[in-house]
């Protein structure tokens, strides 16, 4: 399971980086705790201009990085900016997010442009505006507590726009490039997603519906244009995991007759791989009286159509049944215990706040026991009792 926090981002007029700071402002987030921090990443000559503005009847808060115009066309590469995030005053984990973001940003232009990350110049989002968006944004998620984040399909617009390159299509090469491979909406006017907020979504978000929440803010991020079909703004609603523990889960079944062991077997490990929560076989009696099997996947919904795909392309079946479950499951910690033999890492099961199950990690027995030359269960069974002797 992931945060108990989640953060769930609607683009309903699309997303940039100035929205998802506007919006994270107007959650809550303090001006002054973003400004301190990116003052210290040595790029002179911004200043915010925090302002409410209403989009189709919706109020929220609009952000502008407003700069010196010596500033405004400055140029960067992917080291120069990695060397200036390095060394600023931020905190270790939104360096990280901020330099990924950065580095997706990179390997799509230096795709689009045929080249290296090492040889990529920045013009756009190597200016100072995009500098403090990008690294405001993850200070942003870091002051939000870094909550897990979801996002609807982003919506890309149409057109055409001019950019240091010319004149090219919307949305542009490297926004269509970084939302490669997941879910996109090719609608509305104008840009609706710039690559800064195509990044942003890339690095930080799974795009799927949030677990059952319990809502307690609600923020919209202001753009600068007014659509005319549509309220430019990203709503983000920031709450915590709901503690009902029943969840709808998809289930993905085939039936195979004429699937050798070595390709079922080799199949279930993709399957795995692949994000699916459980995968198991049923021997049946199929028709013409042939012995067969039931291939089950269970998964969460964001992987459905990626598990799907690997059904129909990897095993021998022509179709694939689905439906939807419900699923109860135990709320879940991780305890280290020390054994005789080593750490082991342990889940622990609780109901109502009730531990009801206690189980060793298998890996991490299985290495304690060939490297001891002892019993596998040997090694659980002093897990167990470890835990249940902590004071």
């Amino acid at each position: 399971m992931g945060s108990a926090r989640v953060l769930f981002l609607e683009p309903v007029g699309g997303i940039a980086g100035d929205m998802f700071l506007a919006a994270a402002i107007d959650l809550g987030v303090e001006v002054s705790a973003l400004e301190g921090p990116l003052r210290s990443l040595d790029v002179p000559g911004w200043r915010f201009s925090r302002s409410r503005q209403e989009r189709h009847a919706i109020s929220g808060t609009h952000l502008d990085v407003v700069l010196d115009e010596k500033e405004a066309h400055s140029h960067r590469s992917y080291t120069d900016i990695a060397a200036l995030i390095g060394a600023s005053a931020l905190p270790e984990k939104a360096k990280e997010v901020a330099l990924a973001i950065f580095r997706n940003l990179g390997e799509v232009e230096a795709k689009v442009h045929g080249t290296t990350l090492d040889a990529i110049h920045f013009h756009e989002v190597g200016a100072v505006d995009s500098i403090v968006d990008i690294c405001g944004a993850a200070l942003a998620l870091h002051l939000l507590g870094w909550p897990e984040v979801f996002t609807t399909p982003p919506p890309l617009g149409s057109g055409t726009i001019r950019i240091a390159h010319g004149t090219v299509p919307i949305p542009v090469p490297a926004t269509l490039e970084l939302l490669k491979d997941r879910p996109v909406r090719f609608e509305g006017k104008g840009e609706l997603t710039t690559p800064t907020g195509a990044a942003i979504l890339k690095t930080v978000a799974t795009f799927a519906q949030p677990p059952e929440l319990v809502v307690e803010r609600i923020g919209y991020g202001v753009g600068t244009k007014d659509w005319p079909d549509r309220a430019n703004v990203l709503r983000a609603s920031l709450g915590r995991r709901s503690t009902d523990t029943t969840s709808t889960l998809t289930v993905l079944e085939c039936n195979l007759d004429d699937a050798t062991p070595q390709l079922v077997g080799a199949l279930l490990e993709t399957l795995m791989s692949r994000s699916a929560l459980d995968v198991w076989v049923t021997p049946v009696l199929m028709k013409k009286s042939r012995p067969g099997q039931v291939l089950s996947v269970l998964c969460e919904a964001a992987h459905r159509a990626a598990l799907l795909d690997t059904l129909l392309l990897e095993s021998t079946s022509l179709g694939v049944r689905e439906s939807r479950v419900a699923r109860v499951a135990l709320e879940r910690r991780f305890d280290t215990v020390q054994t005789p033999f080593g750490a082991v890492a342990v889940k622990v099961g609780l109901r109502d706040g009730h531990v009801v199950n206690v189980a060793p990690e298998f890996e991490d027995c299985r290495a304690l026991a060939e490297q001891a030359k002892v019993p596998l269960k040997e090694v659980q069974q002093r897990a167990i009792a470890a835990w249940y002797a902590k004071p």
